[in-house]
């Protein structure tokens, strides 16, 4: 019983100390010094400690009571030979504007590390706690210097950055490397926030001319992969790819490297410098899969850029692929890719349906299986074969219960249900699609459910909305000329109603896809002038922008549009991207 009666009490002392150490901080943080410092000499009549100290002589420096401060630390160092107590002394002194004597203690403190070098760290972080940064660099150099087993380059790196000295900041982060190659992700994180797109933004070049130095005299890896990764920044994806090359030739275990800038090129819409990346990974690799992988983007880049007269060759380069390689389960993702070039480029989507339902036959996973489904299933939509396609997606949601590809073929039922014009039915399965764990799944289940909700109410017969799913559905089907001409028939039998902005944004983006850049653009200024309070404005502005930044050459006109996002749509999708570019064309050194 005495027992736990002692720890009640122990308990209770505990927690009413902490209770007074946080009254005590509080008062600090609002600037009420007196009761700061009345609450930290209780504090530490109760319990004496350096921390309680070193909080009274801040509160006393804050009140300008220098000489108490200074007495405080005086007693403190005839009883400890903590070096850091000269840095504080000599602090107190520069608040007094006794420079004179605050350098005396200062370098009395940095002579300290040539006595003993295991003080380094103690003072530098002393110095570097009152801003006095120019002194930690001297502790951390002359520590290094003392004792080279130590690396205090991160250390010099943040000091660096804090007074605004790049160049030296990336410096001592790729000394660092050197020290401690494992840190390179973590520099790059650190040097995105100085770098830009623009080659010829300063801080790049000062990046640049770094590595190129160490890779002369030192080729290891790192600098290869660090200079690749800020040709990727640059967007200069053919230079990223000379470096990744001369990575691959030291170590050629693997083109996983390779294989990634190659995709990233083809994101970006780089299809020449991707071509070239593909063909050396098809030359290099012994890897089948990754060979198959490689000619799958080969082709798809070639049916972005080929006209119709270039199908039939590309048709050709499917069937020569399948002739060396077969259609067994390696060649799975070309057989689907296959099946949807014959439907959606070719216009051929019977025989795309027959040759994916012999796919079906093959012997492969749960998961694979799904995938040609979800294929075959997009195909019988396109051929307009809904109740057909409705089975396929509910087989794949029954047999993968809460993947993401149940989701996706979730969301396929909703769309394939509005497409049909059965909008209750859609809606419903829009709403449980609002959680799914694909965010992407999520937003555009949320943009399909406001377009019907949004629409389905104005007409009772729903004339407008299931115009535009039929015009959605056109542009599905690859069908654009036919769904700009159907969306013309609702901009001029609907102008006024609920539609309209949202017709108006669909078929720009069909115009887009045409390269008729101009008539996207009058659509999209057609949504600002007459729908700038509504829910698609920040999409015309943000396409707008982007078109005026990409397309039409004009990336001055894109300015202000980026800056409404940023200040009229904080909540934008697009706000950070809006954001990153608007900085990036007004110039500005740091993204």
């Amino acid at each position: 019983m005495q027992r736990f009666l002692l720890y009640l009490c122990l308990l209770y002392f505990t927690f009413s100390f902490s209770q007074s150490e946080q009254l005590a901080d509080d008062y600090f943080k609002r600037g009420e010094f007196e009761k700061a410092l009345i609450a930290y000499q209780k504090l530490n009549s109760k319990k004496g400690s350096s921390k309680n100290l070193t909080k009274i002589i801040k509160t006393l420096q804050q009140l300008e009571r220098y000489d108490e401060a200074q007495e405080l630390l005086l007693k403190r160092m005839a009883i400890s030979r903590y070096p850091g107590l000269l840095v504080e002394l000599g602090y107190n002194y520069q608040l007094k504007d006794s420079l004179e004597l605050a350098n005396k203690y200062y370098n009395e403190a940095i002579l300290k590390v040539d006595e003993k070098p295991v003080y380094t760290f103690n003072i530098a972080r002393k110095f570097e706690e009152l801003s006095l940064l120019d002194n930690a660099i001297i502790v951390y150099k002359k520590g290094m210097e003392l004792n080279p087993e130590k690396n205090f380059s991160i250390q010099l790196a943040r000091i660096y950055g804090e007074q605004g000295n790049i160049e030296q900041m990336f410096s001592n982060y790729v000394n660092y490397i050197e020290f401690k190659p494992d840190f390179i992700n973590n520099a790059k994180r650190a040097f995105s926030d100085f770098i830009s797109e623009n080659k010829d933004n300063e801080n790049n070049i000062f990046l640049k001319k770094i590595l190129l130095k160490k890779l002369q005299t030192q080729p290891d890896p790192y600098w290869y992969e660090l200079l690749s990764w800020l040709f990727v920044q640059e967007k200069a994806y053919n230079k990223s790819f000379t470096q990744e090359k001369a990575l691959y030739k030291r170590n050629p275990e693997s083109l996983s490297r390779i294989i990634e800038l190659a995709i990233t090129a083809v994101d970006k819409k780089e299809y020449e410098t991707a071509n070239t990346i593909f063909n050396y990974i098809i030359d290099n690799s012994q890897n089948i899969k990754t060979v198959l992988l490689a000619h799958q983007y080969l082709l798809d880049i070639e049916i972005i850029n080929a006209t119709k007269k270039q199908f039939n060759d590309i048709d050709k380069k499917y069937l020569a692929l399948f002739n060396q390689y077969g259609t067994y389960e390696q060649t799975l993702a070309l057989q689907i890719a296959y099946g949807h070039f014959l439907a959606f480029h070719l216009h051929k989507p019977k025989e795309a349906s027959e040759f994916l339902k012999k796919t079906l036959k093959l012997e492969t996973s749960a998961f694979q299986e799904a995938t040609v489904k979800l294929k075959l299933a997009d195909i019988l939509v396109y051929q307009e074969k809904f109740n057909e396609a409705l089975i396929y997606y509910s087989q794949i949601q029954a047999n993968l219960k809460n993947s993401t590809i149940s989701q996706e073929a979730r969301f396929k039922v909703a769309k394939t249900s509005y497409y049909k014009g059965d909008f209750e039915w859609a809606e419903s399965q829009l709403k449980i699609l609002k959680a799914s764990t694909s965010q992407l799944i999520a937003n555009d289940a949320l943009d399909l459910k406001l377009l019907i909700s949004d629409n389905k109410y104005e007409d009772t017969l729903h004339v407008a909305l299931k115009l535009y799913a039929k015009a959605d559905l056109m542009a599905f089907q690859n069908k654009t000329e036919d769904a700009i001409l159907l969306l013309d028939k609702i901009l001029t039998e609907h102008k006024g109603e609920s539609i309209e902005d949202q017709a108006l944004l669909k078929q720009a983006q069909l115009f887009e896809k045409q390269k008729q850049y101009t008539k996207a653009a009058s659509n999209y200024q057609y949504i600002i002038a007459n729908y700038r309070v509504e829910i698609l404005a920040d999409d015309a502005h943000y396409f707008l922008a982007e078109l005026y930044n990409t397309q039409l050459g004009e990336p001055e006109k894109a300015k202000p549009l980026y800056e409404n996002i940023i200040f009229q749509h904080e909540d934008s999708i697009y706000f950070v991207e809006a954001r990153k570019k608007y900085r990036m064309l007004r110039g500005d050194t740091i993204n």
